[in-house]
């Protein structure tokens, strides 16, 4: 070994000293927050305790059958499915993290809109000024499969080294079926409502979600912001329920249907390779206003340990490995705080409870009325401070202020920032599993 001074053998060491106080930063938050959800025993049968093209959309019960596939895991035939095992300090994702700026590791959290048609001049602004890494695909669109392919090529195109460090973006879109179904047209089938669905025995919902799927996987979408696993209490009561019942977005009126169906129709899309997220925890199912149209929607019956959240607990027993929050405001859970802003919700139910691990996204947290009060500045800062992953913000106007509120709160709040890197990490571990990092 060549010689070296005394000074040279110090500058080595203080910088491997840094590099593992860098990995211990970006790794221990993951390993705290203990073992990935994969394993799928079966759900409980729900016994425990024209809209808009906003995720919060809008604007016999047969006994759970085939369940015993992790949501998560794909066929024997595909690469392995998603998991929230923690990374080594070495991984991919980690050594990306490391790389990247405040500001990149903000946009890695962040997803904005897009018409469906192809991106906008603000789209292509978020992405390439504010380093947006995740991208919903908006509207209505009956261009057809090949047409949607393109677009997504296109978006992917703006993965450039410095906007993201060429990490891909993850391309999401609604398609749950009926009147909440963003892409039509050659390639895509005309998906039956929710309701309808419900009626189809679980096996063969699973077997046709599947085929949805692998025409989204065709069109290069990555994730499907569905199915619904809101439980409405009566069929007499979906007219009054304004963003779900009134839509037919609902699998049933009791939780063991919505678990058996929405549980059903997360594993077809994990079959085809998509990534599910079931919504809009912990239920939209009961309220009588809809949170992208009107503020103040209150849910005053669900509890922690309400039946109507049971969909969910099995939802994240099979192993899903992204879940949706609500927007609504549910004072027997927290009567301060809307779902979305929730530590109760977020950390104590969803992550505590029910031993969720994963991804969690929020609601539109700009084109949201239910919202108005609080500051677009604040709204993505406040969510992550609660426990979320992804703020997700489909109002292009105010996304580079959602942007702002999380970049500024984390340059003064360190804890802050840490919350920043551990959801960036989660999202780049995800992406590594999707193929969206770069080799």
């Amino acid at each position: 070994m060549p010689h070296r001074n005394w000074k040279t053998w110090a500058a080595v060491a203080a910088g491997i000293v840094a590099v593992l106080a860098v990995a211990g930063a970006l790794v221990l938050p993951r390993l705290l927050a203990g073992p990935t959800a994969g394993l799928a025993p079966t759900p409980s049968e729900g016994t425990a305790g024209p809209p808009s093209a906003s995720p919060s959309g809008t604007s016999s019960q047969p006994t759970p059958t085939a369940t015993r596939t992790a949501v998560g895991a794909p066929p024997a035939s595909s690469a392995p499915g998603p998991s929230t095992a923690p990374s080594p300090a070495g991984s991919r994702a980690a050594q990306i993290l490391a790389s990247m700026s405040l500001e990149q590791r903000v946009g890695q959290i962040i997803m904005v809109s897009s018409p469906a048609a192809g991106p906008d001049a603000a789209a292509l602004d978020a992405m390439r000024r504010l380093h947006i890494g995740n991208v919903f695909l908006k509207g209505r669109s009956t261009a057809g499969v090949g047409a949607i392919s393109a677009v997504v090529r296109g978006i992917r195109a703006e993965a450039t080294d410095a906007a993201t460090r060429r990490v891909g973006q993850f391309v999401a879109t609604d398609q749950e079926g009926g009147q909440v179904q963003v892409l039509r047209g050659p390639g895509f089938s005309d998906m039956p409502s929710a309701l309808a669905q419900g009626s189809m025995a679980p096996a063969d919902l699973r077997a046709a979600a599947a085929g949805w799927g692998r025409e989204l996987a065709a069109a290069g979408v990555d994730v499907n912001f569905a199915p619904v696993m809101d439980t409405v209490p009566s069929a007499a009561f979906a007219p009054q329920n304004t963003p779900i019942g009134h839509f037919q977005r609902e699998f049933g009126y009791t939780p063991a249907a919505v678990s058996a169906h929405g549980i059903a129709f997360a594993q077809g899309m994990a079959d085809a390779g998509l990534i599910a997220v079931p919504k809009h925890f912990p239920g939209l199912g009961r309220v009588t206003a809809n949170t992208d149209t009107a503020s103040g929607v209150t849910d005053s019956t669900t509890g922690r340990h309400d039946p109507f959240v049971a969909p969910f607990a099995d939802a994240v027993r099979a192993g899903v490995p992204w879940v949706m929050l609500s927007n609504a405001s549910y004072p027997e859970i927290d009567p301060r705080h809307d779902a979305v802003f929730s530590p109760t919700v977020i950390g104590g139910m969803l992550r505590g409870d029910l031993g969720f691990r994963g991804i969690v996204v929020s609601d539109d947290l700009c084109d949201a009325v239910q919202l108005s009060a609080t500051a677009p500045e604040d709204r993505g800062a406040d969510f992550l401070a609660a426990g979320g992953t992804m703020a997700l913000c489909t109002d292009q106007q105010l996304a580079p202020r959602v942007w702002a509120g999380m970049v500024a709160r984390a340059k003064a709040d360190r804890g802050f920032a840490s919350a920043v890197d551990a959801a960036a990490l989660a999202v780049l571990e995800a992406k590594d599993r999707a193929g969206l990092l770069p080799r």
